[in-house]
């Protein structure tokens, strides 16, 4: 309650910084805009036939989540990010094993400026791909009323174009706006959605039966304790001593146990659903031997499976590392610390210094991969016990919803003291 209030303050004093009210009204701006864009449809497909499907197909439901709700309505953007998120996962991992990406990443925003830049090309073959994935399994589904080249070719451009759209309106809110563009998108999309996936539930529950009754109220209290245990980790952190012996000084390092924030759930996210994308849509290929393989797999890879639990889970631990080696490095800190004259009580500067930050932050982060990925999984564990399926996304979506109001709160506070300090200093 206590964190409630006092977010609700930050933001109450944010609104009276003219350059924070600026940076909201602009992100106010582009999720309007977001949301319009999210209503306008491609051309050719049969959106009362589409939103059937979905309602029946949980891994279309939950990819629907992902692209900002633009898939059920199979609008312009309705791969949404997803092509982005992937292009970025692989710049990242492409960073491990290039020596030449490795030492553009270390050339400060330069280098940064020009992953950004092959990453935006890498969304576009991505993109392409993906557009004849979705086009595939709508097909498959007599989803689309009028079958020819030429529509095929409208598809997956305009589903591409709309990718980089959404691509530029989340570089607009990075740029002007507060907060991460890509988590702030994802973020609108859940919003928006959320009341949906309640009324349906709402309406498809017996409520007679006093086994459903109970089964709502079980995942109900697990959504709150999941609310609850992830604003205590999001707030928790590792205060690592660090002195100045010259200053005379004593502060400390701060790492939180959620280091990685969002991040690696949006990316888990995309890469576990791959398998079922690819089951649905090669699933219907003319070679019964091959369309046999791709089918089994979709069944397997299905999100109330335990297999693909089980899949999201590891990938959710090993982004969690993996982001946090990306945004966290011991090494510059060590290095930082040695030039100012710091040092950590008992450890030498330099090589010291790294390995116990190192030694530190795999412990922290462990603690904080693991509980990441529970939560991640639970709502589908739930789901499998009492059986309320349309819920299992709203499970998710806490998770993202509670960690990018964290984030943004956090944001709008470093701005309020950045500009209250201004202030003070002229």
């Amino acid at each position: 309650m206590n964190s409630i209030i006092k977010s609700l303050g930050i933001y109450l004093e944010g609104l009276k910084t003219p350059l924070l009210r600026k940076k909201l009204l602009f992100t106010l701006g582009i999720l309007i805009l977001f949301r319009f864009i999210a209503h306008v449809p491609v051309p050719g497909v049969n959106l009362d036939m589409l939103r059937q499907f979905f309602a029946s197909n949980q891994l279309l439901s939950l990819l629907n989540i992902f692209s900002g709700g633009t898939l059920a309505n199979f609008s312009i953007a309705a791969l949404g990010l997803n092509p982005y998120i992937n292009a970025s996962v692989m710049m990242q991992l492409l960073q491990l094993v290039s020596p030449q990406l490795a030492e553009l990443a270390k050339e400060g925003e330069y280098g940064r400026a020009k992953i950004n830049q092959y990453t935006r090309i890498a969304t576009i073959p991505l993109s392409i791909v993906q557009s004849f994935v979705m086009f595939n399994i709508l097909r498959s589904q007599n989803l689309i009323s009028n079958f020819n080249p030429l529509t095929i070719i409208a598809m997956v451009v305009t589903m591409t174009a709309g990718t980089m759209i959404m691509i530029f309106l989340g570089e607009l809110i990075n740029q002007y706006g507060v907060g991460n563009g890509i988590s702030i998108l994802i973020f609108a999309g859940i919003v928006a959605s959320l009341p949906i996936s309640i009324f349906q539930t709402m309406s498809i529950t017996d409520f007679s039966n006093p086994q459903n009754g109970l089964n709502l109220l079980i995942f109900l209290a697990v959504a709150f304790g999941m609310v609850l245990a992830i604003v205590t980790v999001e707030e928790a952190i590792l205060r690592i001593p660090v002195h100045y012996a010259k200053r005379g000084q004593q502060t400390y390092l701060p790492i939180k146990v959620d280091t990685a924030g969002v991040m690696p759930i949006i990316f888990a996210v995309s890469l576990a659903m791959i398998p079922s994308l690819l089951g649905q849509s090669l699933g219907r290929l003319p070679n019964q031997g091959i369309a046999n393989f791709f089918l089994g797999m979709s069944r397997l890879f299905r999100t109330d499976s335990y297999l693909y639990i089980l899949l999201y889970f590891v990938l959710v631990i090993g982004f969690t590392f993996f982001y946090t080696t990306v945004v966290f490095k011991p090494k510059d800190i060590a290095e930082e610390l040695r030039k100012s004259g710091g040092f950590i009580p008992g450890i030498r500067p330099g090589l010291a210094t790294e390995k116990r930050l190192k030694y530190l932050i795999n412990r922290v982060v462990a603690i904080g991969a693991v509980f990441l990925g529970i939560i991640a999984v639970s709502p589908s564990i739930i789901q499998n016990i009492t059986g309320l399926t349309s819920l299992t996304i709203g499970g998710t979506s806490v998770l993202i919803v509670v960690s990018v109001v964290i984030e943004l709160t956090r944001k709008i506070e470093n701005v309020v003291q950045t500009y209250n300090y201004d202030k003070l200093t002229y």
